[in-house]
């Protein structure tokens, strides 16, 4: 055989070798998925977020022919399901939950284990909901104007709860302060049931929390509803005015769930993943299973949504900043 004869072949099984490659890389990306998907929930079983887990596995393993199994991974603000995640392989089959506390811990806590921009890719969002602000009956105010000249007129200030330090319901009030040119006094609890228990006792004046928290009290009349958080008007509590139109123009914030995957997922992986919750999103059925929690089903592309965590990181570390919060 010539030299020239032997750099032919050469060439032609190196031209068949990378063929192969390539036909493997197809069939890996068309064969997706073909073992149980692992969705890690950064919270305990039963909250807001583990219920939208939960219907989202449900509808995606209808979807996508493979089982998905929500596992539970709470603890240190919602971090150490994070960690876990960004520790998984990028292969598509563990991913996360992400919630509004993930675009606030980077600016909350000092020492992160990870980043949220840099070991996640974002698939999509899957929920936008607002926060209401509820008060006390006996609290002489009817609306966010009332609420502002209270807060400015009485002496110590007026004093809201919260669900805990850092929370977005907390900075969601801190984020009220500013804009509205207040000073209200923080009372953190060890979660939402505690807090509202001494909002409705008059402990507390007031608190922002979420609208599937909150709505049993607002309807059995021991709250009374001011206002919610996010621009428009929530579909589930349409009576109730944004703080934006009832007095504070350009208020928003919202709480929101989404899903992220390890950094380095194959872009097919995240294609695929998208185009199923795009179906599961839109439809019917999981609107209203939404809506009944006081969330709105909300898809978008793997691009939009990672503008969307840019902007809420951005806008909740000024809030941090602003308001002193901290987290060690």
């Amino acid at each position: 055989m010539t030299l020239s004869s032997t750099r032919r072949h050469m060439v032609v099984w190196s031209a068949l070798a990378l063929c192969g490659l390539c036909t493997s890389a197809v069939h890996a990306a068309d064969a997706y998925p073909n073992k149980p998907i692992r969705l890690v929930v950064p919270y305990p079983p039963g909250g807001p977020t583990d219920i939208v887990a939960r219907v989202i596995a449900q509808k995606m393993q209808e979807e996508m022919g493979q089982t998905w199994v929500v596992d539970n991974r709470p603890g240190a603000g919602a971090n150490l399901g994070a960690e876990n995640v960004a520790r998984s392989p990028a292969d598509g089959y563990t991913l996360l939950v992400a919630t509004t506390a993930h675009a606030i811990n980077p600016s909350l806590f000092s020492n992160l284990s990870y980043s949220l921009q840099e070991d996640f890719l974002p698939v999509s969002q899957l929920t936008s909901g607002a926060l209401v602000i509820v008060a006390n009956p006996s609290l002489p105010v009817e609306d966010v104007k009332g609420l502002i000249a209270l807060a400015k007129s009485k002496e110590g200030g007026l004093n809201f709860a919260t669900s805990g330090n850092g929370q977005s319901t907390h900075l969601a009030a801190e984020m009220f302060n500013a804009m509205a040119g207040v000073k209200m006094n923080h009372i953190p609890y060890k979660g939402s049931a505690p807090a509202l228990s001494d909002v409705v006792a008059g402990h507390a004046d007031l608190m922002f929390d979420t609208l599937l928290s909150a709505t049993p009290f607002i309807k059995s009349g021991k709250l009374k509803a001011l206002a919610v958080t996010s621009a428009e008007r929530s579909a589930s509590a349409p009576d109730i005015p944004t703080i934006a139109e009832a007095g504070l123009p350009g208020y928003e914030a919202i709480a929101w769930n989404g899903i992220l995957a390890p950094a380095g997922t194959p872009a097919e992986v995240i294609e695929a993943l998208n185009a199923g919750l795009k179906k599961v999103l839109q439809s019917a059925d999981v609107k209203d299973r939404f809506a009944a929690q006081g969330f709105a089903a909300t898809w978008n592309s793997p691009a939009d949504y990672k503008q969307f965590l840019n902007n809420e990181i951005s806008t909740w570390a000024q809030v941090v900043k602003d308001s002193g919060a901290r987290v060690e």
